[in-house]
């Protein structure tokens, strides 16, 4: 019975696998790295629809995976609301006018606010799937539980998430912050111009650390954790996560581990203290840096 139950879940992890990484971008990462062909937004964002439906419509016909359904019908949701967001809202002249204006304030809150609407769909999604908002970590949680200990890491027995999640916090910041400071060298004086955005600053960096935890994080969990195990559940998600950065900052594949370790950690944090608040804190952190730098880099632009 047992190693009958362990092969379903064997099949069923693998077929989220292969779904999963064509549903990525890595096929665009592919398509436009190896072959050299410009993959449009269009494409990028329907293509991850199609790939899930096609898996939705599977589970169907087979069997053995049909405890896989909420997970195609979240990234079905997830992606039809993207292509929806982002090429015909983001598109209409006035959303773009607001995202190409000059202003960090505005093109800032402009591009936060679609990511918010993807969010809310997608929370509405899991509501009719998961029936209740612990069960897919729209909660604090227990943020001083246990940590489960990691060697590679240093985490030893008995540490808690209160003193650990502040402690990476912090070592995460002074790294993220160094690196920014040797990439960009702001001058003191545009340093102190920035201080006027930081409430829109930490108001985006906000929206933007719930909106990738619920979306991109808490949601995959919530949808794989007792179907393919806890573990395989975590690593998928953080592949998933870490092949979306391939075009962020860093660039390449030093983006895809740096990001793929990250979304590991937090879903990893989710998972043990069930519940939000220590990923979206250290991921909170993380944008209140970057975003602010990236107020420098409108001044300095923009005179």
């Amino acid at each position: 019975m047992n190693l009958a139950r362990s092969q379903t879940q064997r099949s069923m992890s693998n077929f989220a696998w292969i779904f999963m990484l064509l549903a990525s971008a890595l096929p665009t990462i592919v398509v436009q790295e190896v072959i050299h062909i410009y993959v449009p937004d269009t494409w990028r964002l329907s293509f991850p629809v199609l790939v899930m439906s096609v898996g939705l419509l599977s589970t169907l016909a087979w069997k053995a995976i049909y405890p896989l359904r909420p997970f195609f019908i979240l990234l079905v949701a997830v992606g039809m609301v993207e292509w929806l967001v982002y090429t015909q809202i983001g598109n209409m002249p006035l959303w773009k006018a607001w995202q190409s204006d000059s202003s960090f304030n505005i093109s800032m809150m402009a591009s936060q606010t679609l990511r918010v609407i993807v969010t809310l769909v997608v929370i509405a999604a899991l509501f009719f799937l998961k029936k209740n908002r612990q069960s897919f970590f729209l909660v604090k949680g227990d943020t001083n539980a246990v940590v489960e200990p990691v060697k590679w890491m240093g985490v030893k027995a008995g540490e808690r998430w209160n003193k650990f999640g502040r402690n990476f916090a912090v070592i995460l910041s002074l790294g993220t912050l160094t690196f920014l400071i040797l990439a960009g060298h702001p001058p003191l004086d545009i340093v102190v111009k920035t201080l006027p955005f930081f409430p829109v600053i930490f108001l985006a960096a906000i929206m933007n650390a719930f909106s990738e935890e619920m979306t991109y994080k808490a949601s995959f969990l919530s949808v794989l954790e007792d179907v393919i195990g806890r573990n395989q559940a975590l690593r998928l998600m953080a592949v998933y996560f870490g092949i979306g950065h391939f075009y962020g900052v860093p660039y390449g594949v030093i983006g895809v581990l740096m990001a793929g370790f990250l979304g590991w950690f937090l879903g990893k944090s989710m998972l043990e203290t069930r519940g939000l608040f220590w990923a979206w804190f250290i991921h909170f952190v993380q944008d209140v840096l970057i975003f602010a730098f990236i107020a420098i880099g409108s001044i300095v632009a923009g005179g």
